[in-house]
Protein backbone atom coordinates (compact mmCIF):
# COMPACT_ATOMS: atom_id res chain seq x y z
CA UNK A 1 0.00 0.00 0.00
CA UNK A 2 1.28 3.32 -0.78
CA UNK A 3 2.69 4.82 2.51
CA UNK A 4 1.23 8.76 1.78
CA UNK A 5 -2.49 7.29 1.35
CA UNK A 6 -4.16 5.57 4.60
CA UNK A 7 -7.30 2.89 4.45
CA UNK A 8 -9.73 5.59 5.54
CA UNK A 9 -8.40 7.71 2.33
CA UNK A 10 -8.98 4.43 0.21
CA UNK A 11 -12.01 3.28 1.26
CA UNK A 12 -13.28 7.22 0.90
CA UNK A 13 -12.14 6.96 -3.14
CA UNK A 14 -13.67 3.44 -3.39
CA UNK A 15 -17.07 5.50 -2.36
CA UNK A 16 -16.65 8.07 -4.86
CA UNK A 17 -15.79 5.32 -7.42
CA UNK A 18 -18.58 3.69 -6.80
CA UNK A 19 -21.46 6.15 -6.09
CA UNK A 20 -20.33 8.99 -8.75
CA UNK A 21 -19.66 6.07 -12.14
CA UNK A 22 -23.07 4.73 -12.64
CA UNK A 23 -24.87 8.17 -11.56
CA UNK A 24 -22.68 9.87 -13.87
CA UNK A 25 -23.73 7.50 -16.55
CA UNK A 26 -27.33 7.02 -15.81
CA UNK A 27 -28.16 10.68 -15.75
CA UNK A 28 -25.86 11.66 -18.84
CA UNK A 29 -26.62 8.66 -20.70
CA UNK A 30 -30.17 8.97 -19.53
CA UNK A 31 -30.88 5.50 -19.50
CA UNK A 32 -33.93 5.56 -17.44
CA UNK A 33 -35.87 4.16 -19.90
CA UNK A 34 -34.58 0.84 -20.39
CA UNK A 35 -31.83 1.12 -17.64
CA UNK A 36 -33.19 2.60 -14.54
CA UNK A 37 -30.03 3.78 -11.62
CA UNK A 38 -30.63 0.39 -9.61
CA UNK A 39 -29.45 -2.00 -12.87
CA UNK A 40 -26.63 1.17 -14.20
CA UNK A 41 -25.59 0.49 -10.29
CA UNK A 42 -25.08 -3.54 -10.45
CA UNK A 43 -23.46 -3.07 -14.21
CA UNK A 44 -21.13 -0.78 -12.35
CA UNK A 45 -20.69 -3.62 -9.60
CA UNK A 46 -19.43 -5.86 -12.54
CA UNK A 47 -17.43 -3.68 -14.35
CA UNK A 48 -15.29 -2.12 -11.20
CA UNK A 49 -14.19 -6.05 -10.41
CA UNK A 50 -11.31 -7.59 -11.13
CA UNK A 51 -12.56 -8.62 -14.46
CA UNK A 52 -12.42 -6.10 -16.28
CA UNK A 53 -11.29 -2.70 -14.33
CA UNK A 54 -8.79 -5.00 -12.30
CA UNK A 55 -7.64 -6.52 -16.11
CA UNK A 56 -7.00 -3.04 -17.26
CA UNK A 57 -5.28 -1.32 -14.28
CA UNK A 58 -4.03 -4.29 -11.98
CA UNK A 59 -2.14 -1.87 -9.93
CA UNK A 60 -4.76 1.16 -9.26
CA UNK A 61 -7.55 -1.33 -8.59
CA UNK A 62 -5.20 -3.52 -6.02
CA UNK A 63 -4.23 -0.11 -4.15
CA UNK A 64 -7.66 1.20 -4.27
CA UNK A 65 -9.67 -2.17 -3.38
CA UNK A 66 -7.00 -3.14 -0.64
CA UNK A 67 -7.64 -5.97 1.79
CA UNK A 68 -8.80 -3.77 4.47
CA UNK A 69 -10.81 -1.58 2.15
CA UNK A 70 -12.69 -4.38 1.00
CA UNK A 71 -13.01 -6.18 4.75
CA UNK A 72 -14.73 -2.41 5.82
CA UNK A 73 -17.01 -1.92 1.94
CA UNK A 74 -18.24 -6.02 3.06
CA UNK A 75 -19.11 -5.12 6.50
CA UNK A 76 -21.54 -2.25 4.80
CA UNK A 77 -22.87 -4.70 1.92
CA UNK A 78 -23.66 -7.43 4.30
CA UNK A 79 -25.84 -5.01 6.31
CA UNK A 80 -27.43 -3.45 3.70
CA UNK A 81 -28.47 -6.20 1.72
CA UNK A 82 -29.94 -7.71 5.18
CA UNK A 83 -32.02 -4.06 5.33
CA UNK A 84 -33.14 -4.12 1.91
CA UNK A 85 -34.36 -7.46 2.43
CA UNK A 86 -36.15 -7.03 5.64
CA UNK A 87 -37.67 -4.23 3.41
CA UNK A 88 -38.71 -6.62 1.03
CA UNK A 89 -40.44 -8.74 3.79
CA UNK A 90 -42.39 -5.76 4.90
CA UNK A 91 -43.67 -5.06 1.67
CA UNK A 92 -45.76 -8.26 1.93
CA UNK A 93 -49.53 -7.59 2.40
CA UNK A 94 -50.58 -11.31 3.35
CA UNK A 95 -53.83 -10.52 4.08
CA UNK A 96 -54.42 -8.80 0.77
CA UNK A 97 -53.04 -11.90 -0.81
CA UNK A 98 -55.74 -14.01 1.51
CA UNK A 99 -58.74 -12.31 0.51
CA UNK A 100 -57.75 -13.06 -2.98
CA UNK A 101 -55.81 -16.21 -2.03
CA UNK A 102 -57.26 -18.67 -5.34
CA UNK A 103 -56.48 -16.02 -8.28
CA UNK A 104 -53.37 -15.55 -5.99
CA UNK A 105 -52.19 -19.08 -5.61
CA UNK A 106 -53.01 -19.62 -8.99
CA UNK A 107 -51.25 -17.02 -11.00
CA UNK A 108 -48.81 -17.18 -8.63
CA UNK A 109 -48.23 -20.79 -8.45
CA UNK A 110 -48.31 -20.91 -12.66
CA UNK A 111 -45.68 -18.24 -12.36
CA UNK A 112 -43.25 -19.43 -10.04
CA UNK A 113 -43.49 -22.85 -11.66
CA UNK A 114 -43.37 -22.80 -15.23
CA UNK A 115 -39.79 -20.62 -14.79
CA UNK A 116 -38.35 -22.70 -12.44
CA UNK A 117 -38.97 -26.07 -14.14
CA UNK A 118 -37.43 -24.00 -17.50
CA UNK A 119 -34.67 -23.05 -15.32
CA UNK A 120 -34.07 -26.38 -13.70
CA UNK A 121 -33.60 -27.75 -17.16
CA UNK A 122 -31.39 -25.34 -18.39
CA UNK A 123 -29.49 -26.34 -15.12
CA UNK A 124 -29.60 -29.94 -16.21
CA UNK A 125 -28.85 -29.61 -19.92
CA UNK A 126 -25.47 -27.58 -18.48
CA UNK A 127 -24.53 -30.24 -16.61
CA UNK A 128 -24.75 -32.84 -19.36
CA UNK A 129 -23.09 -30.86 -21.95
CA UNK A 130 -20.16 -29.32 -19.87
CA UNK A 131 -18.30 -30.22 -17.01
CA UNK A 132 -20.26 -30.30 -13.69
CA UNK A 133 -17.17 -28.59 -11.84
CA UNK A 134 -17.80 -25.45 -13.77
CA UNK A 135 -20.88 -24.73 -12.52
CA UNK A 136 -21.49 -26.96 -9.64
CA UNK A 137 -19.55 -26.18 -6.19
CA UNK A 138 -17.39 -29.07 -4.60
CA UNK A 139 -19.97 -31.26 -2.44
CA UNK A 140 -23.35 -29.96 -3.93
CA UNK A 141 -25.83 -32.59 -4.92
CA UNK A 142 -26.84 -32.28 -8.47
CA UNK A 143 -30.78 -31.78 -6.99
CA UNK A 144 -29.43 -29.10 -5.19
CA UNK A 145 -27.76 -27.53 -7.98
CA UNK A 146 -30.95 -27.87 -10.46
CA UNK A 147 -33.26 -26.70 -7.68
CA UNK A 148 -31.32 -23.61 -6.66
CA UNK A 149 -31.17 -22.34 -10.63
CA UNK A 150 -34.41 -23.20 -11.05
CA UNK A 151 -35.97 -21.33 -8.32
CA UNK A 152 -33.15 -18.31 -9.11
CA UNK A 153 -34.98 -17.89 -12.65
CA UNK A 154 -38.47 -18.08 -11.19
CA UNK A 155 -37.41 -14.89 -8.89
CA UNK A 156 -39.34 -11.57 -9.35
CA UNK A 157 -37.81 -8.95 -7.25
CA UNK A 158 -40.17 -6.99 -5.12
CA UNK A 159 -38.57 -3.94 -4.31
CA UNK A 160 -37.90 -3.37 -7.90
CA UNK A 161 -41.05 -4.12 -8.96
CA UNK A 162 -42.43 -1.38 -6.53
CA UNK A 163 -40.24 0.95 -8.85
CA UNK A 164 -41.14 0.21 -11.88
CA UNK A 165 -45.33 0.21 -11.15
CA UNK A 166 -44.85 3.67 -9.74
CA UNK A 167 -42.84 5.10 -13.09
CA UNK A 168 -45.74 3.48 -14.81
CA UNK A 169 -48.38 5.12 -12.70
CA UNK A 170 -49.92 2.08 -11.75
CA UNK A 171 -48.90 1.08 -8.33
CA UNK A 172 -51.80 1.98 -6.19
CA UNK A 173 -54.35 0.68 -8.97
CA UNK A 174 -55.96 -2.30 -8.83
CA UNK A 175 -53.89 -3.89 -11.25
CA UNK A 176 -51.14 -2.67 -9.90
CA UNK A 177 -51.95 -4.57 -6.52
CA UNK A 178 -52.56 -7.83 -8.26
CA UNK A 179 -49.42 -7.61 -9.71
CA UNK A 180 -47.77 -7.12 -6.22
CA UNK A 181 -49.79 -9.80 -4.58
CA UNK A 182 -48.24 -12.74 -7.12
CA UNK A 183 -44.90 -11.25 -6.81
CA UNK A 184 -45.65 -11.60 -2.90
CA UNK A 185 -46.60 -15.16 -2.81
CA UNK A 186 -44.02 -15.76 -5.36
CA UNK A 187 -41.34 -13.95 -3.10
CA UNK A 188 -42.52 -16.34 0.25
CA UNK A 189 -42.12 -19.26 -1.87
CA UNK A 190 -38.62 -18.68 -2.71
CA UNK A 191 -37.65 -18.26 0.36
CA UNK A 192 -38.95 -20.92 1.77
CA UNK A 193 -36.54 -23.18 -0.85
CA UNK A 194 -33.84 -21.49 -0.68
CA UNK A 195 -34.21 -22.48 3.47
CA UNK A 196 -34.74 -25.67 2.54
CA UNK A 197 -31.16 -25.95 0.12
CA UNK A 198 -29.41 -24.93 2.92
CA UNK A 199 -31.06 -27.95 5.26
CA UNK A 200 -27.43 -29.11 6.59
CA UNK A 201 -28.04 -32.57 7.65
CA UNK A 202 -25.08 -31.71 10.57
CA UNK A 203 -26.85 -28.62 12.26
CA UNK A 204 -30.42 -29.87 11.64
CA UNK A 205 -30.89 -29.57 15.02
CA UNK A 206 -29.90 -26.14 15.25
CA UNK A 207 -32.20 -25.09 12.29
CA UNK A 208 -35.51 -27.06 13.81
CA UNK A 209 -34.52 -24.72 16.74
CA UNK A 210 -34.38 -21.44 14.89
CA UNK A 211 -37.52 -22.05 13.08
CA UNK A 212 -39.45 -23.05 16.10
CA UNK A 213 -37.90 -20.55 18.58
CA UNK A 214 -38.84 -17.91 15.26
CA UNK A 215 -42.54 -18.46 15.86
CA UNK A 216 -42.84 -17.75 19.44
CA UNK A 217 -40.17 -14.85 18.83
CA UNK A 218 -41.99 -13.56 15.93
CA UNK A 219 -45.63 -13.68 18.49
CA UNK A 220 -43.80 -11.39 20.88
CA UNK A 221 -42.49 -9.08 18.62
CA UNK A 222 -45.35 -8.54 17.11
CA UNK A 223 -46.96 -8.40 20.41
CA UNK A 224 -44.28 -5.16 21.47
CA UNK A 225 -44.44 -3.40 18.51
CA UNK A 226 -47.79 -3.45 18.36
CA UNK A 227 -48.21 -1.87 21.76
CA UNK A 228 -45.52 0.58 21.43
CA UNK A 229 -45.39 4.06 20.18
CA UNK A 230 -44.26 4.93 16.46
CA UNK A 231 -41.08 6.25 17.01
CA UNK A 232 -40.20 3.06 18.98
CA UNK A 233 -41.05 1.14 16.07
CA UNK A 234 -38.16 1.44 13.62
CA UNK A 235 -35.46 1.21 16.59
CA UNK A 236 -36.78 -2.47 17.89
CA UNK A 237 -37.67 -3.77 14.08
CA UNK A 238 -33.58 -3.01 13.56
CA UNK A 239 -32.64 -4.93 16.91
CA UNK A 240 -34.91 -7.76 15.68
CA UNK A 241 -33.95 -7.48 12.25
CA UNK A 242 -29.95 -8.14 13.30
CA UNK A 243 -31.03 -11.07 16.11
CA UNK A 244 -32.82 -12.92 13.31
CA UNK A 245 -30.17 -12.52 10.86
CA UNK A 246 -27.58 -13.75 13.73
CA UNK A 247 -29.69 -17.10 14.69
CA UNK A 248 -30.52 -17.95 11.44
CA UNK A 249 -26.83 -17.61 10.30
CA UNK A 250 -25.66 -19.32 13.71
CA UNK A 251 -28.27 -22.16 12.58
CA UNK A 252 -26.32 -22.93 9.44
CA UNK A 253 -29.25 -21.08 7.09
CA UNK A 254 -28.13 -17.86 6.38
CA UNK A 255 -28.62 -14.25 7.45
CA UNK A 256 -30.73 -13.22 4.62
CA UNK A 257 -33.36 -16.01 5.53
CA UNK A 258 -33.23 -14.52 8.89
CA UNK A 259 -33.60 -10.78 7.33
CA UNK A 260 -36.83 -11.40 5.21
CA UNK A 261 -38.23 -14.02 7.70
CA UNK A 262 -37.80 -10.96 10.07
CA UNK A 263 -39.54 -8.07 7.99
CA UNK A 264 -42.43 -10.85 6.50
CA UNK A 265 -44.36 -11.21 10.26
CA UNK A 266 -44.40 -7.73 10.98
CA UNK A 267 -47.78 -5.73 9.29
CA UNK A 268 -47.04 -3.00 6.88
CA UNK A 269 -49.81 -0.30 8.83
CA UNK A 270 -47.76 -0.91 11.81
CA UNK A 271 -44.88 1.60 10.00
CA UNK A 272 -46.79 3.01 7.08
CA UNK A 273 -46.41 2.28 3.48
CA UNK A 274 -44.74 5.65 2.88
CA UNK A 275 -42.14 5.53 6.10
CA UNK A 276 -41.62 2.39 4.37
CA UNK A 277 -40.97 3.28 0.49
CA UNK A 278 -38.66 6.90 2.15
CA UNK A 279 -36.49 3.26 4.46
CA UNK A 280 -36.69 1.30 1.00
CA UNK A 281 -35.26 4.56 -1.30
CA UNK A 282 -32.88 5.33 1.55
CA UNK A 283 -31.26 2.12 1.65
CA UNK A 284 -30.95 1.83 -2.24
CA UNK A 285 -29.72 5.04 -2.91
CA UNK A 286 -26.85 5.23 0.31
CA UNK A 287 -26.14 1.60 0.36
CA UNK A 288 -26.82 -0.95 -1.89
CA UNK A 289 -24.55 0.75 -4.43
CA UNK A 290 -21.70 -0.91 -2.02
CA UNK A 291 -23.51 -4.46 -2.28
CA UNK A 292 -23.36 -3.96 -6.04
CA UNK A 293 -19.16 -3.48 -5.44
CA UNK A 294 -19.10 -6.28 -3.58
CA UNK A 295 -21.14 -8.64 -6.09
CA UNK A 296 -19.19 -7.26 -9.05
CA UNK A 297 -16.22 -8.13 -6.74
CA UNK A 298 -17.43 -11.64 -7.35
CA UNK A 299 -17.81 -12.12 -10.81
CA UNK A 300 -15.30 -14.57 -12.46
CA UNK A 301 -14.26 -14.69 -16.38
CA UNK A 302 -11.78 -17.27 -15.64
CA UNK A 303 -13.87 -19.85 -18.12
CA UNK A 304 -14.07 -17.25 -20.54
CA UNK A 305 -16.33 -14.68 -21.15
CA UNK A 306 -18.16 -16.52 -24.45
CA UNK A 307 -18.84 -19.84 -21.67
CA UNK A 308 -20.34 -17.22 -19.37
CA UNK A 309 -22.37 -15.45 -21.76
CA UNK A 310 -23.56 -18.77 -23.31
CA UNK A 311 -25.04 -19.73 -20.02
CA UNK A 312 -26.32 -16.66 -19.20
CA UNK A 313 -28.28 -16.62 -22.55
CA UNK A 314 -29.73 -19.88 -21.81
CA UNK A 315 -30.92 -18.69 -18.11
CA UNK A 316 -32.31 -15.93 -19.77
CA UNK A 317 -34.79 -17.43 -22.35
CA UNK A 318 -35.64 -20.30 -19.80
CA UNK A 319 -36.91 -16.79 -17.80
CA UNK A 320 -38.48 -14.78 -20.24
CA UNK A 321 -40.12 -17.79 -21.84
CA UNK A 322 -41.10 -19.36 -18.50
CA UNK A 323 -43.05 -16.59 -16.73
CA UNK A 324 -44.37 -15.54 -19.97
CA UNK A 325 -45.92 -19.19 -20.32
CA UNK A 326 -46.69 -19.48 -16.91
CA UNK A 327 -48.79 -15.93 -16.83
CA UNK A 328 -50.40 -16.27 -20.07
CA UNK A 329 -52.22 -19.70 -19.19
CA UNK A 330 -53.08 -17.91 -15.70
CA UNK A 331 -54.79 -15.41 -18.11
CA UNK A 332 -56.26 -18.08 -20.11
CA UNK A 333 -57.56 -19.68 -17.17
CA UNK A 334 -59.08 -16.92 -15.21
CA UNK A 335 -60.69 -14.93 -18.11
CA UNK A 336 -58.46 -12.09 -18.10
CA UNK A 337 -59.08 -8.83 -19.95
CA UNK A 338 -56.66 -9.28 -24.01
CA UNK A 339 -53.27 -8.20 -23.07
CA UNK A 340 -52.87 -8.37 -18.92
CA UNK A 341 -51.52 -11.39 -19.18
CA UNK A 342 -48.43 -10.04 -21.63
CA UNK A 343 -47.91 -7.03 -19.82
CA UNK A 344 -48.23 -8.85 -15.73
CA UNK A 345 -45.78 -11.28 -17.63
CA UNK A 346 -43.33 -8.43 -18.53
CA UNK A 347 -43.56 -6.99 -15.34
CA UNK A 348 -42.63 -10.34 -13.27
CA UNK A 349 -39.49 -10.53 -15.06
CA UNK A 350 -38.17 -7.96 -13.09
CA UNK A 351 -35.26 -9.50 -11.08
CA UNK A 352 -32.27 -7.62 -10.61
CA UNK A 353 -31.58 -7.54 -6.87
CA UNK A 354 -33.46 -10.23 -5.28
CA UNK A 355 -31.81 -12.79 -8.04
CA UNK A 356 -28.61 -11.56 -7.00
CA UNK A 357 -29.23 -12.01 -3.83
CA UNK A 358 -30.59 -15.39 -4.36
CA UNK A 359 -27.68 -16.06 -5.89
CA UNK A 360 -25.04 -14.55 -3.50
CA UNK A 361 -26.40 -17.06 -1.15
CA UNK A 362 -25.86 -19.69 -3.43
CA UNK A 363 -22.41 -19.06 -3.53
CA UNK A 364 -21.73 -17.90 -0.45
CA UNK A 365 -22.79 -22.00 0.66
CA UNK A 366 -21.05 -23.37 -2.37
CA UNK A 367 -23.72 -24.67 -4.16
CA UNK A 368 -22.71 -22.83 -7.09
CA UNK A 369 -19.01 -21.72 -8.69
CA UNK A 370 -17.99 -18.50 -9.35
CA UNK A 371 -18.69 -19.43 -13.27
CA UNK A 372 -22.41 -20.17 -12.60
CA UNK A 373 -22.70 -16.87 -10.19
CA UNK A 374 -21.69 -14.67 -13.26
CA UNK A 375 -23.68 -16.21 -16.16
CA UNK A 376 -26.85 -15.55 -13.18
CA UNK A 377 -25.92 -12.49 -12.40
CA UNK A 378 -25.69 -11.42 -16.56
CA UNK A 379 -29.06 -12.95 -16.88
CA UNK A 380 -30.30 -10.71 -14.47
CA UNK A 381 -29.40 -7.74 -15.63
CA UNK A 382 -30.71 -9.09 -19.24
CA UNK A 383 -33.86 -10.01 -17.69
CA UNK A 384 -34.64 -6.87 -15.60
CA UNK A 385 -33.32 -4.39 -18.39
CA UNK A 386 -36.23 -6.10 -20.62
CA UNK A 387 -39.26 -5.63 -18.60
CA UNK A 388 -40.00 -1.57 -18.98
CA UNK A 389 -39.39 -1.97 -23.21
CA UNK A 390 -41.60 -3.97 -23.36
CA UNK A 391 -44.32 -3.16 -20.48
CA UNK A 392 -44.70 0.50 -21.41
CA UNK A 393 -46.43 -0.52 -24.87
CA UNK A 394 -48.18 -3.32 -23.32
CA UNK A 395 -49.91 -1.02 -20.62
CA UNK A 396 -50.73 1.76 -23.37
CA UNK A 397 -52.15 -0.58 -24.97
CA UNK A 398 -55.07 -2.33 -22.13
CA UNK A 399 -55.21 1.59 -21.70
CA UNK A 400 -56.51 2.19 -25.16
CA UNK A 401 -60.39 2.75 -25.49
Amino acid sequence: MHPAVSVTELFLLALIVIFAVPYLVWRLGRTDHWAPLVVVQIVAGILLGPGVLGAFFPAEHALVFAPPVIGALNGIAWWAVMLFVFSAGLELDLADAWKWRGETALTAGLALGAPMLLGSGAAFLLLRLSDPTLWMGGGTAHWQFILGIGMACAVTALPILVLFLQKLGIFREALGQRILRYASLDDILIWGVLALLLLDWNRVTRQLGFLIGFVFAALAVRWIIARISQKDRWPCALIWLAACGFVADWSGLHYMVGAFLAGAVLDTRWFGTESIDRFRDTVLLAFMPVFFLSTGLRTSWEMGGVTAFAAAALFLAAMVVGKLLGVGLAGRLLGWKKGEAWLIGWMLQTKALIMIIFVNVLYDKGLITSGAFTAMLLAAIGSTMLTMPFAQPALKRIKQP
